[in-house]
């Protein structure tokens, strides 16, 4: 049994409504309704070096199932060696000398030995740690900075509308190119470093808009089954 349009456009309401809730939590999630949407920037202050906010208006760029994904969830961490968001997505950057995006990875002899140090991340997006070594002759402690790269913001054509997926994540319109720079450079404006935002999702007004979905889901729902009765019933009489 198939529903009718009606019903399937509710049902995708919900959903809808239902997948702004779950993110209402994710550091840097946008909603996908402008009507449940928190205004401006709110951020709380964190000891952690690695978490930053991006500039209003800018996206960190990442990567999921092989696209090209932009999110605003800057509570960074590194796993495996790599830098990623709180959803385990690599955060891609810019390596010295370099104009391609790529995963910002710490050297990985220097992962395997336990050598990175304070490692964290700079208003200008600088991803950086100390080294620490020993030396063979003194038995000295050393401890060399080491920059792994630049953390990439992209940035979009005004009145650009990008689509909110499950999580933090967002997609770009087809033919929509963003304007791709690091913080401090192109008129991008520096990080706010240990700070982590949070989503932009009103949880209050998600839960009142899901409930709604719900109530109207079932008012068409019922509205289907009277007509379908009554259908039933004008045939009966017809025989």
């Amino acid at each position: 049994m198939f529903l009718n349009p009606n019903l399937t456009g509710a049902l995708d309401r919900i959903a809808e409504r239902a997948a702004d809730v779950r993110r209402a939590y994710t550091p840097g999630a946008v909603p996908s309704h402008d009507d449940v949407a928190s205004p401006g920037i709110i951020s709380d202050f964190t000891l952690d070096p690695l978490a930053v906010v991006a500039p209003e208006g800018c996206y960190f760029v990442s990567r999921a199932g092989g696209k090209q994904i932009y999110t605003r969830d800057g509570a960074f961490s590194v796993r495996g060696g790599t830098l990623v968001n709180a959803e385990g997505q690599p955060i891609l950057g810019l390596h010295a000398g370099s104009t391609a995006l790529a995963d910002l990875r710490v050297d990985p002899i220097d992962d395997a030995l336990g050598r990175v140090r304070d490692i964290a991340v700079a208003r200008d997006g600088t991803l950086a740690y100390r080294r620490e070594s020993l030396d063979p002759r003194s038995g000295n402690r050393e401890l060399q900075r080491v920059v792994v790269g630049r953390v990439a913001l992209a940035r979009f054509p005004a009145g650009t509308r990008l689509v909110a997926q499950d999580g933090s994540g967002c997609s770009a319109p087809d033919n929509v190119v963003p304007q791709i720079s690091t913080p401090g450079e192109d008129r991008f404006p520096p990080l706010e470093p240990m700070r982590r935002e949070r989503g932009r999702i009103d949880i209050d007004a998600s839960l009142v808009r899901l409930k709604e979905a719900y109530l109207a889901f079932d008012a068409l729902q019922a509205a289907e089954t009277a007509k379908a009765h009554l259908g039933k019933t004008t045939m009966d009489l017809l025989k």
